[in-house]
């Protein structure tokens, strides 16, 4: 090893030096993000406000904005590094990668649609409205933040890593990406997804299960981090699209708990929270009849 180079007969390898300038960026992406957590964590050990009068945006979401702003922006110089280490063929050839990585997106993308549904119908008919309110929210903010999604696939128009061979990871064409799944990487559905179910249910755990919070978020958010890596291990999504991604999953799954919870009469809630099921007998034949709350 001679001055950061590698010499060898005939050829010469600048990987070292490439490797210090993808941990000197990383760790400007970490900084970008972690300040402005830092001092959002410093602001949530106040005593909580009366949320009946909290406003839909304060100040917080002002410090979230802008450490996932400068998230998305840090992992645009590192998107190609970061693709080509995720994608290589030893990574490629680990079995046990391949399948965790394929579940977890399952989980994402159909799963936590199925999940929140399957919760908010056992909460209905089981009689248990916390967990009807934590079904429904669930999967309110993944259709929510779904939709954002897709609206800025479609006019983004960022080409997938796999269509450029990881090579260009900048090939933008704005409304390229409606009609074209090869053109709709940025940002990523499948993080998107997990990213609102795990701060929609984050919220509603604080919120009904507060002693048991802090078992709940890491393993929420922990989960939809691996959703995320697993889309850029599977060549479909650049780092940046995974960082948007989880900005808009967690905004969404906030905003939808904050609005439902200090607008508790709007209504949508009141048609999908106030439905009633009765069990009738009709004509010899067992039905169940449907009310709703307009």
């Amino acid at each position: 090893m001679c001055g950061g180079t590698l010499i060898a007969p005939g050829e010469r390898t600048y990987y070292p030096i490439k490797m210090s300038r993808l941990r000197w960026r990383v760790l400007v992406a970490f900084l970008a993000t972690s300040v402005p957590l830092r001092i959002l964590d410093a602001q949530q050990r106040q005593p909580p406000a009366d949320t009946s009068q909290s406003a839909l945006f304060n100040g917080r979401d002002v410090i979230r904005a802008v450490g996932f702003t400068g998230l998305t922006i840090a992992m645009f110089p590192i998107d190609r590094s970061i693709a080509r280490r995720l994608t290589n063929e030893r990574s490629k050839a680990n079995r046990f990668l391949n399948g965790a990585s394929k579940g977890v997106e399952i989980i994402a993308d159909p799963g936590s649609i199925i999940i929140g549904s399957s919760l908010y119908l056992f909460g209905r008919f089981a009689n248990h409205p916390d967990i009807e309110d934590l079904g429904w929210h669930g999967t309110e903010a993944v259709l929510f933040g779904g939709g954002m999604a897709w609206a800025i696939k479609g006019l983004a128009g960022r080409a997938r890593p796999f269509v450029t061979g990881d090579t260009t990871a900048h090939d933008f064409k704005f409304g390229g990406g409606f009609g074209n799944a090869d053109r709709q990487s940025f940002p990523s559905g499948h993080t998107t997804a997990a990213f609102a179910a795990a701060s929609a249910v984050t919220s509603e755990a604080e919120r009904m299960w507060p002693h048991h919070f802090w078992l709940v978020a890491p393993v929420m958010y922990g989960g939809a981090s691996l959703v995320g890596v697993s889309r850029m291990y599977h060549d479909k999504h650049w780092a940046s699209d995974v960082a948007l991604g989880a900005a808009i999953g967690t905004f969404s799954g906030l905003k939808v708990v904050r609005y439902a919870h200090t607008h508790p009469h709007n209504r949508l809630d009141r048609i999908m929270l106030g439905v009633e099921a009765q069990p009738t007998v009709e004509g010899g034949h067992a039905a169940l009849a449907l009310s709703f709350q307009m």
